[in-house]
C-alpha cells in the first residue's frame, strides 16, 4: 500500500515547484497547462456573456477600461486583456477568469471614489491572472482529490458497513475543504492583494487609496463576515493589516517612479513609463497605453 501511494504521489512531487508567482516569488503547484487554463477561461466567458447583462454606461465602462489597461501595462505581459462591466447594482464584486478577462459588477462603484480605488480592485484581479491562481487552484484540487482517494482506500479496508463509510467520506470531504482548499484560497487572495498593491504603485496609482477603499468597504458592511476558517477570503481587517505591512514597499515604488525625477505616467509622455521597466512573467512587454492619473 505504501508503495502504491508513493507511485501515485511521485508525479506530483516532480511537478511541484515548476512555477513561481510574480512579485512574491512563492513556489506554486502547477498541474494544469497554460493552454488548458486559457481554454477553461474562454469557455466560462462564453457562459457568462450568455447569462449576464453587460453595462454600456460610459461612466463605468470607460473608467474600467482606462484603469484596467493601465494596470495591465504595468505587468509587462502581452496578454489578451479584456475588461467587462456587469449591470448588477446590488452586487459589489469583481472576478477574473483563467484567461485573464476581468468582470466588474456595477454594485462595486458605490465604494469607489476615484481611479486609484478602482485600481485597487482591478490590480488585485490582474494579480490573480498573472499568478495563474485559477490553474494552481485546479491543481491543488486535483492533488487533494487524489490524496482523498488514497486515504479512502486505506480507510475502507477497516470499514464494516455503509454508514461508517459515509461518515468517513464526509469527514474526508470536510477536512479537504476546511483544511486544504479554503486556506489555499485565502492564501491566494492575500497574494493577489500583495501583487495588486505593487502593480497599482508601478502604474502610478497612489497605493494608500487601497486602504481607503477597504476601510470604506468594511464600514459599509458593518463587520458582517463569515468566520475566517469557513471563508475562501481573508477577513477585511486581515486584508487591511496585510496591506499596511506592504505599504512602505509600495509607497517607495510610487514615490521613486511617479513623484521623483521620473514624470507621472501619461500618454503625452511615452518616455515616462515606469511600469514598463519591470516584467512580471516570461512574456514580452505589451504595447498598451495608459491614461493620466486622476
Amino acid at each position: 500500500m505504501k508503495r502504491s501511494i508513493g507511485l501515485l504521489l511521485l508525479p506530483l512531487l516532480l511537478i511541484l515547484g515548476c512555477a513561481k508567482a510574480p512579485i512574491t516569488g512563492r513556489t506554486e503547484l502547477m498541474m494544469v497547462s497554460p493552454q488548458e487554463e486559457m481554454a477553461l477561461g474562454y469557455q466560462a466567458e462564453k457562459e457568462i456573456l450568455k447569462t449576464e447583462k453587460l453595462s454600456h454606461n460610459p461612466k463605468y465602462v470607460d473608467m474600467v477600461n482606462r484603469v484596467g489597461h493601465r494596470i495591465a501595462r504595468a505587468t509587462g505581459l502581452k496578454l489578451d486583456w479584456k475588461f467587462y462591466v456587469i449591470d448588477k447594482p446590488d452586487t459589489p464584486n469583481a472576478f477574473c477568469l483563467p484567461n485573464g478577462h476581468i468582470f466588474v459588477y456595477t454594485g462595486l462603484f458605490k465604494y469607489i471614489s476615484n481611479d486609484a480605488q478602482l485600481a485597487t480592485v482591478l490590480a488585485h484581479e490582474v494579480g490573480h491572472a498573472i499568478a495563474h491562481h485559477s490553474a494552481e487552484r485546479m491543481s491543488v484540487a486535483m492533488m487533494t482529490n487524489l490524496a482523498a482517494i488514497v486515504a479512502a482506500t486505506a480507510i475502507n479496508r477497516n470499514v464494516h458497513n455503509r454508514e461508517e463509510q459515509a461518515l468517513y467520506d464526509a469527514a474526508l470531504g470536510i477536512g479537504a475543504n476546511v483544511g486544504v482548499m479554503l486556506p489555499y484560497s485565502r492564501m491566494q487572495e492575500s497574494e493577489a492583494d500583495h501583487i495588486g498593491l505593487i502593480l497599482m504603485a508601478e502604474a502610478c496609482y497612489d497605493p494608500r487609496e487601497a486602504l481607503k477603499f477597504w476601510e470604506k468597504f468594511a464600514k459599509a458592511n458593518g463587520g458582517k463576515e463569515p468566520p475566517v476558517y469557513f471563508s475562501d477570503h481573508p477577513s477585511t481587517p486581515q486584508r487591511i493589516a496585510h496591506l499596511k505591512e506592504l505599504m512602505p514597499q509600495a509607497l517607495k515604488i510610487y514615490r521613486d517612479d511617479c513623484l521623483g525625477p521620473r514624470r507621472r505616467l501619461d500618454d503625452a509622455s511615452p518616455a515616462a513609463k515606469p511600469a514598463e521597466k519591470r516584467t512580471h512573467d516570461k512574456a514580452p512587454s505589451p504595447a498598451l497605453l495608459g491614461e493620466p492619473v486622476s
